[in-house]
C-alpha cells in the first residue's frame, strides 16, 4: 500500500472485544469501516485478568472468518498459570489468528499493583520467550516513549524493551503520544541501544478529550498545553471533531517525513475518525474483496 507520495504506508487497527449486543454491533460497523483500507492486521485486546478472554477469541474468529483480515490476539500475563496463557495462544493459532500482542498486563480491577500468578509469568519478556518457544513467531510488544510510570526511569525502561525484543519479539508498538519529539527521541535512544526491530508508532485520534485525558493519565502520556487551550476552544465552537482530525493527521504526517513507515491506531472501536485521518494521508479504500491485508 502506498500513500499520496508514492512511498510506501502500512497501517493497523486496535479493537477491543464487546460486552453487550450493541458493542458487537458497534465493532463490526467499525470492522467494516475500515476493512478496505487494507490494514496489515488488526489486534484485539485482553481485559485484566483474562476478564474478556470468551469475548476476545469471539472477535478474533468473527473478523477472520467475516472481514479476512489479518488479526493479532492481545495476552497478557495477569491473572492465569503459564499452561492456560499458552492454551490461548494455542488457540488463537488455530482459529488463524498468526499474530500475538504480548503484554504484562494490567492489575485487575481494585488491585494497586501486578502480582504474577503463582504458575504464571511474571513479565512480557518471560511470556514473549515462551511464544517463541511454542513455534509462535508474530510477536509486537508494547514500547513507552514517555517511559512507563512503573519503570523508574527512562533506561530502566529502554533496558527492558530490549530484553521483550530479546526474547523474541519482532515489533514494538507504543503506547499512545501527542508531542512527535518523545517518539523521536525514544527511536534514537533504541537505536544506540542496538535495538534493531521496528518500533511502530501508536496513535489515538481524540474523539473525546476528556476521556483521552484518564486515559493518559493512567498510562503516563503527557498532553501538551495547547491541545487544552485548542480543545477548549473548539468545544466553544462545535468543531471538536474537525480539530481531532487535523490534529492526528498532522501528526501522522509529520511522522511520516521523519522515516515512519508503519502507523498503529487506537480505534476505542470508533471507526470514523480513524478512516478519516487514513485518507488525509492519501490511504485509498480497496474493493472489499482485495481489501484484506491478506487472509490469515
Amino acid at each position: 500500500m502506498t500513500d499520496k507520495t508514492g512511498r510506501r504506508l502500512s497501517i493497523s487497527f486496535e479493537f477491543f472485544p464487546p460486552a453487550t449486543p450493541e458493542g458487537a454491533m458497534r465493532l463490526w460497523r467499525s470492522v467494516e469501516r475500515l476493512a478496505p483500507l487494507a490494514p496489515d492486521y488488526v489486534s484485539v485486546t485482553y481485559g485484566a485478568g483474562g476478564t474478556t478472554r470468551d469475548r476476545t477469541r469471539n472477535a478474533i474468529k468473527a473478523i477472520l472468518e467475516r472481514a479476512r483480515l489479518q488479526v493479532a490476539g492481545h495476552l497478557t500475563c495477569v491473572g492465569a498459570s503459564r499452561a492456560e496463557t499458552l492454551a490461548e495462544a494455542d488457540g488463537y493459532r488455530r482459529l488463524g489468528a498468526r499474530r500475538i500482542v504480548a503484554l504484562r498486563g494490567d492489575p485487575p480491577k481494585g488491585a494497586e499493583r501486578f502480582e504474577a500468578h503463582p504458575d504464571g509469568f511474571r513479565n512480557a519478556a518471560e511470556l514473549t520467550r515462551a511464544l517463541r518457544e511454542a513455534g509462535h513467531d508474530r510477536i509486537s510488544v508494547a514500547a513507552y516513549p514517555e517511559f512507563h510510570p512503573e519503570s523508574g526511569s527512562p533506561a530502566a525502561d529502554l533496558d527492558n524493551l530490549k530484553r521483550k525484543l530479546d526474547a523474541g519479539a519482532d515489533s514494538a508498538i507504543t503506547q499512545f503520544f501527542f508531542d512527535n519529539a518523545h517518539f523521536l527521541r525514544f527511536r534514537d535512544l533504541a537505536a544506540k541501544a542496538g535495538i534493531t526491530a521496528p518500533i511502530h508508532p501508536g496513535i489515538l485520534p481524540i474523539e473525546n478529550f476528556a476521556k483521552m485525558k484518564r486515559f493518559a493519565a493512567g498510562c503516563g502520556a503527557s498532553v501538551p498545553e495547547s491541545l487544552e487551550t485548542a480543545y477548549a476552544n473548539a468545544d466553544e465552537q462545535g468543531m471538536t471533531e474537525t480539530l481531532s482530525r487535523a490534529i492526528c493527521a498532522e501528526q501522522c504526517d509529520n511522522l511520516r517525513a521523519e522515516g515512519v513507515e508503519h502507523i498503529h491506531f487506537y480505534t476505542l472501536n470508533n471507526p470514523d475518525l480513524p478512516y478519516d485521518v487514513c485518507r488525509a494521508l492519501g490511504v485509498e479504500p480497496q474493493p472489499l474483496g482485495a481489501a484484506a491485508g491478506g487472509a490469515a
